[in-house]
């Protein structure tokens, strides 16, 4: 708000005051948002290292059943089976709402199986293979889920750190100056009103004086 463009009268001091007022209590809105939303990152990012961890554990136990149903059946019947596998099922994403932060929630198993009795007839050590592998895709959809979220936190953490910024280093000093100019010029205006009335009120004192003496002794000293 220009300076030059603000009324210097009581009612624009009472809205800028409101404004003020208003401003501070969205900035502590915005800080307490920002707070609770670096919890909730931190919070996720613990989650999510340890479904890392989890994940370097199933791979290797994957990758272990592997080469037992390799040793056990041999790699010809594998490729065989390989054939029969379906491919990765279509997953589902729903939207989950975090602090206010819209992320995505991803839902599906690895494989779905057109005949599910195809199961029936694969060696154990080949299912084993295969369940191990479908853990392993279920802990990767959950890590990039995590970290999707992460970062929608982080970016609207910092969003949020900049309007917050904006109201308490912009918003608010320059409000707080254009109630203090409003506040100057009313008492401004305040001084020259009263100095104007006392000087109207010394003239019409003389005034009615100089009515009050008899002819002829205007101006003559009593």
């Amino acid at each position: 708000m220009a300076q030059e463009t603000v009324r210097p009268t009581r009612l624009e001091l009472l809205r800028t005051k409101r404004r003020i007022a208003l401003a501070k209590r969205g900035l502590t809105l915005l800080k307490l948002k920002r707070s609770a939303l670096i919890v909730e990152f931190f919070k996720i990012s613990r989650q999510t290292a340890e479904l890392r961890g989890d994940l370097a554990r199933r791979i290797e136990r994957g990758y272990a059943a592997i080469r037992r149903a390799e040793m056990l059946e041999g790699p010809i019947v594998l490729e065989n089976i390989s054939m029969v596998l379906p491919n990765l099922s279509e997953l589902r994403i729903r939207t989950r709402n975090i602090m206010g932060v819209r992320t995505p929630a991803v839902e599906g198993e690895a494989y779905q199986l057109a005949d599910p009795r195809t199961l029936v007839h694969l060696p154990t050590s080949v299912e084993e293979a295969l369940r191990a592998f479908q853990e392993v895709y279920r802990v990767v959809r959950d890590v990039a889920e995590k970290e999707n979220a992460m970062r929608r936190l982080l970016k609207e953490i910092e969003k949020t750190k900049r309007r917050a910024s904006a109201i308490e280093n912009v918003l608010i000093p320059r409000l707080d100056q254009t109630a203090r100019y409003i506040k100057f010029r009313f008492d401004e205006l305040e001084r020259d009103s009263f100095a104007m009335l006392k000087t109207v009120k010394r003239k019409m004192e003389r005034e009615a004086q100089a009515e009050s003496l008899p002819p002829g002794r205007e101006g003559v000293p009593a």
